[in-house]
């Protein structure tokens, strides 16, 4: 078997399931189906994949602890993460982890998987991982195909030709029955030609016909042919991705891709820029519940539901109502005589929506934008390399947070030049830095930093800092930081 390097693709601005998923915490990192986020989900599913080595992850720089962190819960080292300045689309993502894997003369084969999709049927898709590596062995591009369930209008379709490609057989793993490839045991098929989203009468015609498949933009092929192919369809994008790598920073267990040659890559998708175009395209058709959660109707598809069709998350009660899907967080969400309606509450926003509306709820997140609306991109809640914090009420000259600090962590050594801030630790114990003084708080202490002292926050213990932060001053912004010293490589 050969070695099957994963790249786990790591992008997406978090538009389509707003208020929960936004531009600094999109959906890949959230725990939609059980109680790892999709990307741990997606590296877990390879759990026991004969020929798996550690993977390439391919992420925006700004993700980039928490894609970090979120992975070495999970217990895995990636070999590379490769971190985007700018979104380029898959395309320009994939070279640079294929460029990546040769950098040391192998040519394995490359697993490229969106981190944002669902599978149910784990053990069918690690076969048809397996079922499609002989013709990815001999040159073939191949993709998964999935098995429509219905006429959705909101995929690209794959029509296959009727001769199947490099093999025959459907491997096993041991202990395990792939169940997603019973029905289809040809191996991969030729694919005649990729289609775009179609409208309704012609979805419903794909799939009586039985030749079509949803582009499932999941992808098996060696390195060297991905890389031949975009050299002869794409070589604007081959360029720049070589110039990008090649002038890569080290940043900690980062590699920073170069900025200006990135930014001057032509933005494509894999599909446009090769899969359409080459000769050596093939399509492994699967049944193996997939979904790639793009919007709030599809998570109620695939979520466990009540007798009536309601899914529910957190703290709802709901009367009299049917085909519902409420997403509650802190607090109580109740609903009363509904139908088809989604319901999102999150700390800072409300959505309530028909259920078959909601593809544009990317509206709502434009016309947040055009307002200069944070809601449109950050939550309250905010991830920091070194934990958290939570803007819990604020007012004319002040704001109070909630700071939560991971064990051993720190924060960087910095000032205001516009606010003052009193700490009171409510649990754990906090070594504050303040000017020259250095001392310890414990629970139920607190402490004054002036405006414009020198100051830094850390976690000396073996449990969270939880803390109750108060800012007051004429400018609260997150931008009023003068950073002097940072473990984390951070300048503002």
């Amino acid at each position: 078997m050969p070695q099957i390097i994963p790249v786990l693709l790591s992008g997406g601005s978090g538009t389509r399931l707003w208020p929960l998923s936004r531009e600094t915490h999109p959906k890949q990192f959230q725990p939609l189906v059980g109680e790892q986020s999709l990307l741990q989900a997606t590296w877990q599913r390879l759990a026991g994949l004969e020929g798996a080595a550690a993977p390439i992850v391919v992420a925006n720089e700004e993700h980039r602890f928490m894609v970090a962190e979120q992975l070495r819960q999970v217990g895995v080292t990636p070999s590379a993460l490769l971190l985007e300045p700018v979104g380029r689309n898959t395309a320009p993502a994939i070279a640079a982890a294929a460029l990546q894997t040769q950098a040391g003369g192998a040519d394995p084969l490359l697993l490229v998987l969106p981190s944002d999709h669902v599978i149910r049927d784990e053990a069918g898709f690690r076969a048809a991982v397996l079922a499609a590596a002989s013709a990815a062995e001999a040159g073939q591009l191949v993709t998964f195909g999935i098995v429509p369930t219905g006429p959705e209008t909101g995929y690209g379709y794959i029509k296959t030709a009727a001769s199947p490609v490099g093999g025959t057989s459907v491997p096993t793993l041991s202990g395990e029955t792939p169940s997603g490839l019973k029905s289809l045991p040809q191996g991969p098929r030729a694919v005649e030609r990729f289609v775009e989203k179609p409208d309704l009468a012609t979805a419903q015609a794909y799939v009586a016909s039985g030749d079509y498949f949803w582009n499932s933009g999941m992808f098996l092929f060696r390195a060297s042919r991905y890389l031949g192919e975009l050299a002869a369809f794409a070589p604007a994008i081959l360029a720049a991705a070589k110039a990008a790598l090649a002038g890569a920073k080290r940043d900690v267990d980062f590699l920073r891709l170069d900025r200006a040659a990135f930014e001057a890559c032509p933005s494509d998708s894999i599909d446009y820029a090769v899969m359409e175009k080459t000769s050596h395209a093939a399509v492994l058709p699967i049944d193996v519940g997939w979904s790639d959660v793009g919007s709030w109707s599809a998570l109620w598809e695939i979520a466990d539901q009540d007798p009536d069709g309601n899914a529910h998350h957190g703290d709802v009660l709901a009367i009299d109502c049917r085909n519902t899907l409420a997403w509650g967080g802190r607090r109580l969400v109740s609903l009363l005589g509904l139908q088809d309606v989604i319901v999102v509450d999150t700390d800072d926003a409300l959505l309530v929506a028909a259920k078959d509306q909601v593809q544009k709820v990317k509206e709502i997140v434009s016309a947040l934008k055009s307002q200069g609306r944070s809601q449109a991109s950050v939550h309250r809640k905010v991830y920091r390399p070194w934990g958290s914090y939570d803007g819990i009420d604020s007012g004319d000259r002040f704001q109070v947070k909630r700071i939560v600090v991971k064990p051993g962590a720190a924060l960087s050594l910095q000032m205001h030049h516009h606010r003052a801030e009193h700490w009171i630790v409510v649990s754990g114990s906090a070594r504050v830095t303040c000017d020259d003084k250095v001392f310890l708080l414990a629970e139920n202490q607190s402490t004054y930093i002036p405006l414009g002292s020198k100051h830094r926050l850390e976690n000396p213990g073996k449990v969270p800092l939880e803390l109750i932060e108060v800012q007051s001053g004429s400018y609260l912004g997150e931008d009023d930081i003068v950073r002097f010293e940072d473990v984390y490589g951070r300048n503002a």
